[in-house]
């Protein structure tokens, strides 16, 4: 009977049990032992390649040059790339982001809509954005441009939705985001109550990792309590006025008094610079928000934003762009349990 060898921890054996090769302590893998032969490496093939610029004044010289000379990317790039890292936090499970505020026409739905179409295009699961708003909101005027189906009538067959292919039916595609229309009769919007909004959040979440929920102006409406019972983030939308600031001030009072405080402290508030007023001292504005929740995010006037029109990321300003995507970062960011680097935009 052949003796058994046993193994020595500094030396590689094959299937068989014979010793391969004696390595030293602390060196690196030993060469293959049919003569010394590298294991193959795809991507040793390839020639390394640095990052090229894609802005600023290092794509002109890259570009200039005909990519003789490569600068690098410059910290906008830089601060583009960590921010499109932080909005692929990997998840475990679904989850809800509520968009809200209780004056209405100061941004709201188009923050709901920038914000699902970032996150839709940097991740690579589903994400859905859901309009809650009982008077026949405007989420897939502003996404899709498609609201002929509706969350009603998802409501009406909702028995039978047992499949992706049977739920996609009623959603519209705005890029890689799908979009949830509300309901455009007025009357009848009326009765999406806070039981109908968690059957469809129920639905929603067996199929979509992230939802977003574009709430109506009532605080007090019943699919409101539904909203913010299953968030797990929420956004209030107000501006740097005394109205703008004043109502987003009261949404967080509000919500604090009936027990959602930590909802708020972990809150993202977006102060839409659609109106802006030399009188107002922003800063103070700034810091009064800072003092209450996680972190503040500013949208900057935009002209494609002041249509009213169809979102198309094209179209927006560079800067409008960077800001929709530092909002998605910083939603992001509480997404990581650990709570590192949140409220950092």
């Amino acid at each position: 009977m052949a003796r058994r060898v046993e193994p020595d921890p500094n030396t590689w054996w094959d299937r068989y049990g014979h010793r391969l090769h004696q390595r030293d302590p602390g060196s690196g893998p030993p060469p293959d032992p049919a003569g010394g032969i590298e294991p193959f490496d795809p991507y040793g093939l390839l020639h390394r390649r640095d990052p090229t610029p894609d802005r600023g004044w290092q794509r002109l010289v890259y570009a200039g040059s005909l990519g003789r000379i490569n600068p690098g990317p410059g910290p906008a790039q830089l601060l583009a790339q960590d921010r499109i890292a932080r909005i692929r936090t990997p998840l475990d499970g679904p989850r809800r982001i509520a968009v809200t505020s209780i004056k209405g026409g100061i941004g709201k739905t188009t923050v709901t809509a920038g914000l699902g179409l970032v996150l839709a295009e940097h991740r690579g699961d589903r994400v859905i954005a859901l309009d809650a708003n009982p008077d026949a909101g405007t989420l897939a005027d502003r996404t899709s441009g498609e609201s002929a189906v509706t969350v009603r009538h998802l409501l009406d067959d909702i028995a039978h939705i047992d499949s992706w292919t049977a739920l996609s039916a009623y959603t519209s595609l705005a890029g890689r985001l799908q979009v949830l229309s509300s309901e455009q009769d007025p009357a009848a919007g009326e009765a999406f109550d806070r039981a109908e909004y968690l059957r469809i959040d129920d639905l929603l979440g067996r199929f979509f990792s992230l939802i977003l929920t574009d709430s109506g102006t009532g605080l007090v409406h019943s699919a409101m309590a539904g909203t913010l019972e299953v968030a797990d983030a929420l956004v209030v939308v107000g501006a740097p006025t005394v109205d703008g600031a004043g109502r987003a001030s009261k949404t967080l009072d509000w919500l604090v008094a009936h027990g959602h405080g930590q909802l708020v402290s972990d809150a993202v508030v977006v102060l839409s610079l659609d109106r802006v007023s030399a009188e107002i001292d922003r800063s103070r504005v700034h810091a009064h928000f800072a003092s209450r929740c996680r972190a503040v995010v500013e949208i900057p006037h935009d002209p494609h934003l002041a249509t009213g029109g169809r979102l198309d990321p094209g179209r927006l300003r560079p800067e409008t762009r960077d800001a929709f995507l530092a909002l998605a970062a910083v939603v992001a960011d509480g997404f990581d349990e650990t709570g590192q680097g949140r409220g950092t935009p």
